[in-house]
């Protein structure tokens, strides 16, 4: 689905190209870097902080050999063409201001399995998302095909904005708890949560 991407001055900016999108992405392991973000995001969409749709998903190393599944290392959070991609394994703290944001009741949370995501958020760093929606469950009542329930990201973004969305296996499964991110890295984490907002935001404009 991202087709290209740009490190824009060299630092933790990017644009991540998805056709004719263009996603404005940060990458940071910086609590101050994301309550800029967030003072960013309320500026941007203050006229509709009452209806928010939030593309939300995670990242983890994930289990191998005898070793578990390692926690969160990566949150990445996305509305409109902005996306942010926080090292949060790494940070150097994690600012009140996250917990305020992901706790807003007026905001809608998207994602597919968002409940386990929302799970290892609570579990590793006591941050809690209030309005949490499964993208699934929601596209099988507004579209009336029950059998979404059970399907992907993937065939959800087939399935109602009839593009195919790469996801390939071997980024998925990668470090993610690495310092430095790929360029792959970096447009799976951005593509996830972009495709859930915009199957979101799709799927409520039809419910309304």
């Amino acid at each position: 689905m991202a087709t290209s991407i740009v490190n824009d001055f060299g630092g933790g900016t990017y644009t991540v190209a998805f056709d004719e999108d263009n996603i404005y992405t940060t990458v940071t392991d910086s609590g101050e870097e994301v309550e800029d973000w967030l003072d960013e995001i309320v500026r941007i969409h203050h006229r509709r902080l009452d209806h928010l749709i939030v593309g939300l998903d995670v990242e983890w190393r994930p289990a191998s050999g005898f070793c578990a599944p390692g926690p969160v290392a990566v949150l990445q959070i996305c509305i409109g063409r902005r996306c942010l991609v926080f090292q949060i394994i790494h940070a150097d703290y994690v600012p009140d201001q996250l917990g305020d944001f992901l706790g807003d009741g007026r905001f809608t949370f998207v994602g597919v399995g968002i409940s386990d995501d929302v799970d290892k958020l609570r579990e590793h760093y006591e941050l809690e998302v209030e309005n949490a929606v499964d993208l699934r469950y929601l596209a099988a009542q507004t579209i009336g095909k029950p059998a979404l329930r059970s399907t992907g990201l993937q065939g959800l973004v087939w399935e109602v904005m009839s593009v195919w969305m790469e996801k390939p296996h071997h980024v998925r499964v990668s470090a993610w708890d690495s310092r430095q991110l790929t360029l792959e890295q970096v447009m799976y984490a951005c593509a996830d949560p972009f495709a859930s907002f915009e199957v979101g935001r799709s799927l409520y404009d039809d419910y309304e």
